[in-house]
């Protein structure tokens, strides 16, 4: 049985929901999703742009001139453009910031309660599911993030929909409260897919490996019963958030992106690992971001 704890508090800041924008399709799309969520959460939106010019090494007649001046970017025109006329806006400011994207985009975090941005900007190929920002962002930045991806092959339900991705062995209560708390925002049930190893199999006196269903039946057991627990402060936390559970053998990644052509978001943890070059996000939450349809969440967790 698992100890007894106090559910731990999702790392929200008291600040505003900020989304980057590059004057790509992606993050239209990513200031659309930015625009919801700072509504539903009756915060203020931030909306930056990320510019970096390649200084010229020396003067001359054929070096262009450059206005740095922050109302003279032509991505900030076309947000201001957009938003022009709009009804229900939430309290915004709209600005540059002078830098690389890579290392500044991240940084955006810091003092935002959500960092927003499309999958793939104006510079990436255009057959790659996820740009260097996205994931630079996903594994540095310190509030959670949501990657958005337009996505034509989304089917709506029933009912909207949020997927958990859930780790049975190794929770983490950030992301159950986050996905919980994004749920009950947006009027939505909670999908939650837990994955475990499977068929297990095991191996015979004459050397051969069979699925057991019995050794199958009691692993799947094992995580119903820990998944249960770990759900259960949450659940009653947010009574109106309909549940649906679903314990499955197989690979977690491959399950979440299938559950994500119908959910409004899927919710993952970030599980990092250090490696001699650096850090390097789990397995399972960077082949969500690479693949999944639609808006990812990867969720940081709150220093112990």
């Amino acid at each position: 049985m698992r100890d007894e704890a106090p559910v731990a508090a999702v790392a929200v800041v008291d600040g505003p929901v900020v989304v980057a924008v590059d004057g790509s399709a992606g993050s239209d799309h990513a200031l659309e999703w930015a625009l919801t969520a700072a509504r539903l959460r009756n915060a203020p939106l931030r909306v930056v742009h990320v510019r970096q010019y390649a200084m010229p090494l020396a003067d001359g007649p054929y070096m262009p001139t450059i206005d740095h001046r922050p109302d003279a970017d032509p991505v900030v025109d076309r947000v201001r453009a957009a938003l022009e006329g709009r009804a229900d806006l939430p309290p915004l400011t709209v600005e540059v910031v002078e830098g690389t994207a890579g290392r500044d985009i991240p940084r955006l975090g810091d003092e935002a309660r959500l960092l927003v941005l499309g999958s793939r900007g104006r510079g990436g190929f255009t057959s790659l599911l996820l740009g260097s920002n996205g994931l630079a962002c996903a594994r540095d930045a310190a509030c959670p993030v949501v990657v958005v991806r337009p996505d034509e092959e989304l089917t709506s339900g029933a009912q909207p929909c949020v997927v958990l991705g859930l780790d049975a062995l190794s929770p983490h209560d950030d992301t159950i409260g986050f996905a919980f708390a994004e749920a009950a925002l947006r009027g939505a049930a909670l999908r939650v897919v837990c994955a475990y190893p499977g068929p297990v199999l095991v191996y015979t006196a004459t050397g051969d490996f069979v699925t057991s269903a019995e050794a199958d039946a009691a692993t799947a057991a094992h995580c119903t019963e820990l998944a249960g627990e770990q759900l259960a402060p949450f659940q009653e936390r947010y009574p109106k958030v309909r549940v649906e559970r679903e314990v499955l053998p197989g690979d977690a990644a491959g399950l979440l992106v299938e559950a994500s052509r119908e959910a409004e978001l899927v919710v993952v943890g970030r599980h990092q690992h250090r490696k001699p070059l650096g850090r390097l996000m789990g397995s399972v939450t960077n082949a969500v971001l690479l693949h999944a349809k639609g808006a990812v969440a990867v969720v940081p967790p709150e220093p112990r």
